[in-house]
C-alpha cells in the first residue's frame, strides 16, 4: 500500500475508534478532523481517480463527522455495529491494497525495460471469428542497465496493461481490484540504456501461466535482468487475463472450447500449439532491430540462441518450442503440466525442471507422467529441483497483492511458507547457473547455487 493510502485509513481508523469510543471527548475536534480528512480524500481522489479499496476510509471519515447521536440505546448500538462492519472492510481493503509494493531485484546491475506489440501477418488470430485479424503477441523486455542515479524524468511503464479499460475479470480476480495496480513500482526504467558488455547479452524468452498476465512474473523477470540476462516476457492474447493489443484495444481471456472436450487436455495441446507458434514469431522479431525498441536496437544481444522458460502451462510450452526450434538452445519448466507429446519425443538440449513443493502440490498424473517421460528420454543434460515450502503461485507476484500481515496468516491454509520473495531468488540463481553454459559457453554450477538456498531438492538427472 501506498504511504498516502496507509496514512488516510490509519487516520479514519483512529478517528472512528475515537467516535465509538469516547464519542463526548472533544467532539468538535473530532469532526475539524475529520472534515479535514476529508478535504484530503477529496484531492487524493481527484488526484489518483476512484479507488474501491478506499472507500471505507472514505465512509469512515463521514461517520467521524457525525456528532453525537441523542437517539435510544438501541439505535446507538446500531450505529456502533454498522461503524464496527464499516472499520473491518476498511481494514480489509489494507489486506488487499490499491497499490501493492514488489521488493527491489537483487543483482549486480539495474534494470530496463521496453514492450513491443507486435503483429504476425502470417497467422490468423484463432480466438476471434474475424477472418482478417492477425495474430498479435507482446513482449515485453527487461535487460541489464548500468548502475547510476534514475533521472529525475525517467518513465516508469505501468505495471499491468489495462488502466481504465480493464475486463470484468482478470485471472480469476474482479477487475476493480486492480483499477490502480498500474502504479506498482517494478523498479525498473523504461527504455534505461543496455548495460555495456565485451560479449553479447545472453537472451530468455518467459511464457506465463494459463491465463496469468506477464505483469505477475515482474518480479522473477527483474531478478533474472539484474543477473545480466535479457528477459522478454511474453502476453498471448485472447488467452491472458489482460492484454493491450498493438491497435490499443484491452482484451481478456477468451475461451472456446469444442464440444466434446470436457477434461480441456485437447483444448490445451491445441494452446500449446498457439503458444508455441507465438514464441517462435518473437524469436524472429529479436533478430530484426528495426523491430525493436530503440534502447535494444543495434544491442549486443545473443538472439541466434535463445533459452525459453515458462511457468506452469508456460513452463510446459518451453519443452515444446525446444522440440521445435534449433535457435532454442536450453528450456526450463516452472511447475508446468505438459499436454500432448512432444514432435520428437525426447530433448536433445539442457533442461530444467524447477517443482513447487510436492506436499502442498501435488500435481496430478499429467504433470509427473508428462515430465518423467520428457526427463527419462532425454540425451542432454537434465535438472530436477523441488523447493520445498513453495506453492504453486510462490513463483509469481500474486502473493505480493496481499499485505505481509495477512500472507502469514493465509500460509497455514494455502501454503508457501517460503514466500514469494524468497522463492524467486532461490528459482533465478538456479535458472542463471542453469542457462549459463548454453547461452554463455561459462558453465554454471547448478547443484552449488542449490546448496545456497534451504530446501531445495534434487539434482542433475542420471540416466
Amino acid at each position: 500500500m501506498l504511504i498516502p493510502d496507509l496514512l488516510l485509513l490509519t487516520a479514519a481508523l483512529i478517528l472512528v475508534a475515537w467516535r465509538l469510543i469516547a464519542p463526548q471527548q472533544r467532539p468538535a475536534m473530532r469532526t475539524g478532523c475529520a472534515a479535514l480528512l476529508l478535504l484530503l480524500a477529496a484531492l487524493h481522489w481527484a488526484l489518483v481517480d476512484f479507488t474501491w479499496q478506499l472507500l471505507p476510509a472514505y465512509l469512515l471519515l463521514v461517520v467521524s463527522a457525525l456528532p453525537p447521536a441523542n437517539t435510544g440505546a438501541a439505535l446507538r448500538w446500531i450505529g456502533r455495529g454498522v461503524a464496527v462492519a464499516i472499520a473491518a472492510a476498511a481494514v480489509g481493503a489494507w489486506v488487499l491494497p490499491a497499490v501493492p509494493t514488489l521488493p527491489p531485484p537483487d543483482g549486480r546491475f539495474a534494470v530496463g525495460t521496453a514492450i513491443h506489440r507486435w503483429t504476425d501477418a502470417a497467422r490468423d488470430e484463432p480466438h476471434t471469428a474475424d477472418s482478417h485479424d492477425r495474430r498479435s503477441v507482446i513482449a515485453q523486455a527487461w535487460y541489464p542497465a548500468p548502475r547510476r542515479e534514475r533521472p529525475s524524468d525517467a518513465r516508469r511503464l505501468p505495471y499491468i496493461d489495462g488502466g481504465d479499460a480493464m475486463p470484468p475479470q482478470v485471472s480469476g480476480l474482479p477487475g476493480f481490484l486492480l483499477r490502480r495496480y498500474d502504479e506498482v513500482d517494478s523498479h525498473a526504467e523504461h527504455a534505461a540504456p543496455l548495460a555495456s558488455r565485451d560479449r553479447p547479452w545472453p537472451v530468455v524468452i518467459f511464457s506465463p501461466g494459463y491465463g496469468a498476465p506477464r505483469a505477475v512474473y515482474t518480479g522473477l523477470a527483474t531478478r533474472l535482468a539484474a543477473r545480466g540476462f535479457v528477459v522478454v516476457v511474453v502476453d498471448h492474447p485472447f488467452e491472458s487475463g489482460v492484454t493491450q493489443l498493438p491497435d490499443g484495444r484491452v482484451v481478456g481471456t477468451q475461451e472456446h472450447f469444442p464440444p466434446g472436450q470436457p477434461d480441456r487436455t485437447r483444448y490445451m495441446a491445441d494452446q500449446q500449439r498457439v503458444r508455441t507458434a507465438d514464441i517462435r514469431f518473437v524469436i524472429d522479431q529479436l533478430a530484426r532491430p528495426e523491430q525493436l525498441a530503440p534502447a535494444l536496437r543495434g544491442a549486443a544481444m545473443a538472439v541466434s540462441k535463445v533459452a525459453v522458460i515458462g511457468h506452469s502451462f508456460g513452463g510446459a510450452v518451453s519443452a515444446m518450442v525446444m522440440s521445435e526450434d534449433e535457435r532454442v538452445v536450453a528450456a526450463a519448466n516452472i511447475d508446468g503440466t505438459p499436454y500432448g507429446e512432444l514432435p520428437d519425443r525426447r530433448l536433445t538440449r539442457p533442461f530444467l525442471l524447477l517443482q513447487s513443493d510436492l506436499d502442498e502440490a501435488p500435481h496430478g498424473p499429467l504433470f509427473h507422467d508428462g515430465n518423467g517421460k520428457l526427463l527419462a528420454n532425454m540425451t542432454a543434460p537434465g535438472y530436477r529441483y523441488e523447493l520445498k515450502r513453495a506453492n504453486h503461485y510462490s513463483f509469481t507476484d500474486a502473493l505480493f497483492f496481499v499485505a505481509a500481515p495477512a500472507r502469514w496468516l493465509l500460509t497455514p491454509v494455502i501454503g508457501g511458507s517460503r514466500g514469494p520473495a524468497e522463492t524467486q531468488a532461490a528459482t533465478a540463481d538456479l535458472l542463471a547457473a542453469f542457462l549459463a553454459g548454453p547461452l554463455t559457453g561459462v558453465d554454471g554450477d547448478v547443484e552449488a547455487a542449490a546448496r545456497r538456498h534451504p530446501d531445495v531438492l534434487g539434482g542433475a538427472v542420471r540416466r
